[in-house]
């Protein structure tokens, strides 16, 4: 029997130049099959297969990133399920605030598209056209309810506010709310077309469920075909149909409480210390500063916790109210914070930032 030879279509890398209303027409191009697929960055193949429409590297902030490659069929159910989820009717408006090098930003524009309208991109401006939805990552959100009205204001004007891509502080989200945010938090990752969980509810489509080690695993049709390697071969995540993500979770009747990441965990002095559950009980201690909790290698503790700030912060008075264990070792002054170009905390270039200051002292 001869093999039939896998059919593939061109690949080419998203262009620097081109205008948001050209990238739009080009994932629309790349979904519909009359066009190549697009990669958010420069790749060593130029074909691929037919069904791949984009290729999207990870976010990269807890180590390298990875090329993934999303299928025509998964990114157009994940924005169905999406703007199912939202109540979007076709002719209704997204507002591009996001990147569009990350899967978050890419998606917006996907929605619009399926919705049959322009995106609206708001990303260089003051003077925010109203749109009825909006993605954010929670930055963005601190940004508009301490010292940005014009985005507040934007924010309030749209039907619901997505916010996610790390983690969003309780606080935060209620002060939000009590300014007229309609906030849905979403969780996801590039493996499994962006966000496929809202407000701890699975959209259309999506299971979750929990591996005997507590990490989280999801499946549905939006979920993505695989790595490509080196030699452009597309390697699946998983045989079962299940990513198995590095976040550990919890469910209750039916809802996922996303409680943190496992490369988020360090071990100092043979405790394990949650690097985003230190950062949630300062911030509770300095509700008003931008701070980054982070790890350093150390011979005497293995890792040791530090924390990165712009502003003056007083290990005593953390010491007082959460004790020594989270209590970090080292302060570091960080202008601005470190984070991806995302808004994600980042974690590894703050350790990296931080050496380099150790040694100039």
């Amino acid at each position: 029997m001869i093999m039939e030879e896998k059919k593939l279509r061109s690949l080419i890398p998203i262009q620097a130049e081109w205008s948001t209303p050209q990238l739009q027409e080009n994932i629309a191009s790349a979904l519909d099959g009359t066009g190549p697929a697009l990669s958010t960055s420069e790749i060593s193949i130029d074909k691929i297969d037919k069904d791949i429409a984009l290729v999207v590297n990870t976010s990269g902030s807890t180590g390298s990133t990875k090329p993934v490659a999303i299928s025509k069929s998964a990114l157009i159910s994940s924005a169905n399920a999406s703007n199912k989820f939202l109540g979007a009717q076709i002719g209704d408006t997204w507002s591009l605030l996001l990147p569009t090098t990350h899967i978050a930003g890419l998606n917006v524009i996907i929605r619009a598209t399926v919705l049959g309208t322009r995106v609206i991109d708001n990303r260089y401006t003051t003077s925010y056209q109203d749109a009825d939805f909006v993605s954010i990552v929670p930055t963005q959100l601190y940004k508009a309810v301490n010292n940005d009205p014009k985005l507040l204001e934007h924010l309030s004007a749209a039907e619901s506010v997505l916010v996610g891509g790390s983690h969003l502080d309780p606080k935060l989200k209620k002060e939000a709310e009590t300014k007229h945010v309609k906030i849905v938090t979403t969780y996801g990752m590039t493996e499994m077309s962006g966000g496929c969980v809202y407000s701890q509810k699975p959209l259309e489509g999506v299971e979750f469920k929990l591996s005997n080690k507590g990490f989280i695993q999801l499946t549905g049709p939006m979920m993505a075909t695989g790595y490509i390697d080196n030699q452009g071969k597309i390697n699946p995540f998983t045989d079962n149909n299940w990513f198995t993500s590095s976040d550990i979770g919890e469910i209750n009747n039916g809802l996922l409480k996303v409680v943190g990441r496992t490369d988020e965990t360090i071990i100092s002095g043979g405790e394990n210390i949650s690097l985003v559950f230190v950062e949630s009980e300062i911030k509770k201690i300095y509700p008003d500063s931008e701070i980054i909790v982070f790890s350093l290698p150390d011979d005497k503790w293995g890792e040791k916790l530090c924390l990165g700030s712009s502003d003056d912060i007083s290990l005593e008075l953390i010491k007082s109210k959460l004790g020594s264990l989270l209590t970090p070792k080292q302060i570091f002054k960080f202008s601005p914070i470190p984070t991806t170009a995302i808004g994600k905390p980042d974690r590894i270039a703050a350790s990296k930032l931080a050496l380099k200051l150790g040694e100039k002292n």
